[in-house]
């Protein structure tokens, strides 16, 4: 395959993925702030983001029981993760561009 032909792919891999990734970073926290708005959270769009977000936020509610039964800390874990997620995957990219380059 020819290196500009695999650069250009790269970089429209990227491109989707700067354009997803913070659209799936604010579902996250409108989805948080939703449990302040018990109407949003129970509308067909906070039924969506239930189903998109809280598989994600399962496995850190079982390794972190809210505090006081109260303060829920997982969304908080799970922004960290995906901020360095979304970190890594911008070296990943960055490295192979430049090495196809």
């Amino acid at each position: 395959m020819d290196n500009s032909l695999l650069v250009t792919i790269l970089l429209y891999i990227w491109q989707f993925f700067n354009f997803v990734w913070p659209i799936f970073t604010w579902g996250l926290i409108i989805y948080i702030l939703s449990s302040w708005f018990p109407a949003l959270r129970e509308s067909s769009f906070g039924n969506f983001l239930g189903r998109v977000y809280e598989p994600l936020l399962e496995p850190f509610r079982r390794m972190i029981p809210p505090l006081g039964g109260v303060l829920d800390l997982s969304p908080i874990i799970l922004i960290i993760i995906l901020n360095l997620f979304g970190r890594g995957m911008h070296e990943i990219f960055r490295v192979l561009i430049t090495w196809a380059a």
